[in-house]
């Protein structure tokens, strides 16, 4: 018999890890529903950091919030650096970067250029 565990929704899910962002002060957060794009996640948040050592402790913060709350991370890339981590909680891939590295990528477009493009190919 499996103890009664109370299982975040998604949507629950979500908001903790806006808070713990938030928490940090991490700022310009961007929540990006992308279930319509791939089957690899459902949300993508985006955050900045004013630095590396920022960019880790929130990081850090968001896996630490959302193991308190009984989700478990599956990986996190790019700690070290700490120019771009990502967290990546299954249902949801948190990207933590510095605002350099973020308009570099800029990943927001890169997912809206995908809309886009579905949404033009299914007309």
């Amino acid at each position: 018999m499996q103890p009664n565990i109370d299982v975040l929704s998604l949507e629950d899910m979500k908001l903790a890890v806006v808070d713990a962002l938030e928490d940090i002060k991490a700022f310009d957060i961007t929540v990006m529903d992308v279930r319509h794009m791939t089957a690899v996640t459902s949300y993508m948040i985006v955050a900045s950091g004013n630095s590396t050592r920022q960019c880790k402790a929130i990081a850090d913060n968001v896996r630490e919030k959302l193991k308190e709350k009984g989700v478990d991370t599956r990986g996190v890339e790019g700690e070290k650096e700490g120019e771009w981590v990502l967290v990546d909680l299954g249902d949801i891939v948190v990207h933590v970067m510095v605002p350099t590295t973020r308009a570099y990528y800029n990943i927001e477009q890169l997912w809206s250029e995908s809309q886009s493009r579905r949404a033009a190919s299914a007309a």
